[in-house]
């Protein structure tokens, strides 16, 4: 028994040492904890087996509960932590305070019955053992470590029907350990009540638990990454505290920035001139606002990336950290992808361009086309387009709230479609010299409607809405009047679109100022006389103001014609 006592003691020795040769700062606490305990543990075992006098027994009884008592609660926040179930800290200290009181009442043994009632030494081929009756005490530690050993279970369970991110060989190992435990503690205790199996079982479960530590690292993404990243040492990493002291950095980061090896740890950052004019004002800068989080810095050929993000111990914020890794590469290809666009775009601008430019010269080819149908002398589409830009002109000096840069644009681009609906009305009627027919007017009418079709018909496949409603508006409304006696739907005051009511001073005004096969030109002053007359009936009284600013320009235009 002492050979058996003795390798439980080196055993759980050996196993605790492999661990700290593979300890790892982010290993979980609880798992640490459990490699002090059970050698602790195993060796009040031993010394109970080697105790001569009853004294020295009980306390090294009293060594060995420190096991019994903490080791479950430990390890089931261990398998909590390993399961990735949260539980609050207050919580997580319940069982350990409970585990504390029942460790106190197990100090009391040897001078008062609350957990051992009666104990006495005895001693059989060289081993010492306890003879106890147990008191009430010892029923409550009972009760907690089964309460111990059934919520470790649960959580395993659990885990395994709900968490499918944790590792599965992981559950099934904690799953053996706790079912070894179980084992141990109940029915070895049955079988041999002078020989106590929990050493077996401690040491089944060190060795799981050196297993587990092995490769707990690997399921930890953030962890495993940051190791890996520490050790090729392309990524450097470098600290402040909140006073913008240095606290460190590694030989990547001193490698980009060799000032990082000319600074004492603790001291500030601006004690190095280069490091107060570059780094300290990126770290400043993501200090006032964490949008402000990346930044680049030039090397020689080589570019870097910054990174800027918090400082963490633990769960509290202790400063800012640098992530320095090489850009190079990436932009490059950016500067290289720019420069293409920037080439791809203007490229694309011309093509469009051109094409615009042809479709806008289609268009004023069919208007041309079709003005030279009509019994004006010509030139009717290029007169009215420029009456329209001068009348719109002076809207815009004046800071018309109703124009918008793209609609002054797009009423003279639109101003020589006006009147494509001709197209469609018989020569007969539109190179009539005299006066039409009721018949022959109502007929020429149908231009309007019949022009706010093929305008529609030619934009439709546009992008620009904007400029194909305004066309076709132009097109559809230029004889509307203001009081609702136009046509060709009677339209009144400001249901008639603005485009519309401008275009029709153009085309009212050059229609009387110009020479037609059937009429001589208008002097300026009557023509005017006629405009003015018909403001407020014929035409948009608003626009009053703008037309007669216009008139002086007009009237140079049309004299120079």
């Amino acid at each position: 028994m002492l050979i058996y006592y003795t390798l439980m003691f080196v055993m759980s020795g050996l196993l605790m040492l492999a661990y700290l040769a593979i300890w790892h700062k982010h290993l979980d606490m609880h798992i640490t904890l459990i490699f002090v305990l059970v050698p602790t543990s195993n060796l009040g075992y031993l010394l109970v087996a080697k105790a001569q006098t009853l004294e020295a027994a009980l306390v090294a009884t009293k060594m060995s509960y420190i096991g019994g008592c903490y080791l479950l609660p430990i390890l089931m926040l261990a398998v909590f932590g390993l399961c990735d179930i949260q539980v609050r800290r207050a919580v997580r200290m319940v069982p350990l305070c409970l585990s504390t009181v029942l460790f106190l009442a197990i100090l009391t043994i040897g001078w008062s019955p609350v957990y051992y009632q009666s104990v006495l030494l005895e001693h059989a081929d060289g081993v010492s053992f306890l003879v106890k009756q147990y008191g009430p005490w010892h029923t409550a530690f009972i009760v907690v470590m089964i309460s111990y050993i059934c919520a470790t279970f649960a959580a395993l369970i659990y885990s395994y029907l709900h968490k499918n991110q944790v590792s599965r060989k992981n559950l099934a190992l904690l799953m053996l350990t706790e079912v070894v435990a179980s084992i141990c503690f109940f029915a070895g205790r049955r079988a041999l009540p002078s020989v106590e199996f929990l050493p077996i079982s401690y040491n089944f479960a060190l060795a799981v638990y050196l297993v587990i530590a092995s490769r707990i690292s690997l399921y930890d993404i953030a962890d495993s990454s940051i190791d890996s990243l520490l050790k090729t040492g392309e990524t450097g990493f470098a600290s402040v505290d909140f006073k913008w002291n240095y606290l460190g950095s590694n030989n990547a980061a001193k490698l980009v920035f060799p000032q990082f090896a000319e600074l004492t740890v603790d001291k500030p950052l601006a004690a190095n001139e280069y490091m107060a004019y570059t780094v300290l004002p990126w770290l400043k800068e993501f200090a006032s606002d964490h949008t402000q989080n990346e930044f680049l810095y030039e090397q020689g050929e080589d570019t870097y990336k910054i990174g800027v993000q918090d400082l963490y111990s633990g769960r509290r914020k202790r400063g800012y950290q640098l992530v320095i890794t090489n850009d190079t590469k990436s932009q490059r290809y950016i500067r290289l992808l720019n420069t293409f666009n920037t080439q791809l775009q203007t490229e694309v601008e011309k093509k469009t361009t051109h094409i615009v430019e042809m479709h806008d010269n289609l268009v004023l080819s069919m208007a041309t086309m079709v003005e030279s149908r009509d019994n004006s002398t010509g030139g009717h589409i290029r007169r009215t387009s420029e009456g329209v830009r001068l009348i719109v002109e002076q809207m815009q000096e004046a800071n018309d709230a109703r124009l918008t840069y793209s609609f002054c644009r797009n009423v003279v681009k639109a101003a020589p479609m006006h009147d494509l609906g001709k197209i469609a009305v018989d020569d007969a009627i539109l190179r009539k010299p005299g006066r039409f027919t009721p018949e022959e007017f109502q007929k020429m009418q149908a231009h309007a409607a019949e022009g706010a079709r093929i305008v529609h018909e030619i934009l439709k496949g546009t992008d620009d809405d904007e400029f194909r409603q305004l066309a076709e508006n132009v097109a559809h409304y230029h004889h509307e009047r203001w009081d609702g006696s136009g046509y060709p739907e009677g339209l009144a005051g400001e249901q008639i679109p603005l485009e519309a009511r401008i275009m029709a001073i153009a085309d009212v005004y050059d229609a009387l100022v110009s020479k037609r096969v059937y009429k001589e030109a208008m002097p300026f002053d009557q023509a005017d006389a006629i405009i003015m007359e018909g403001m407020g009936s014929q035409f948009d009284a608003g626009l009053e103001p703008f037309y007669v600013r216009a008139r002086p320009l007009l009237e140079q235009y049309y004299a120079a014609q």
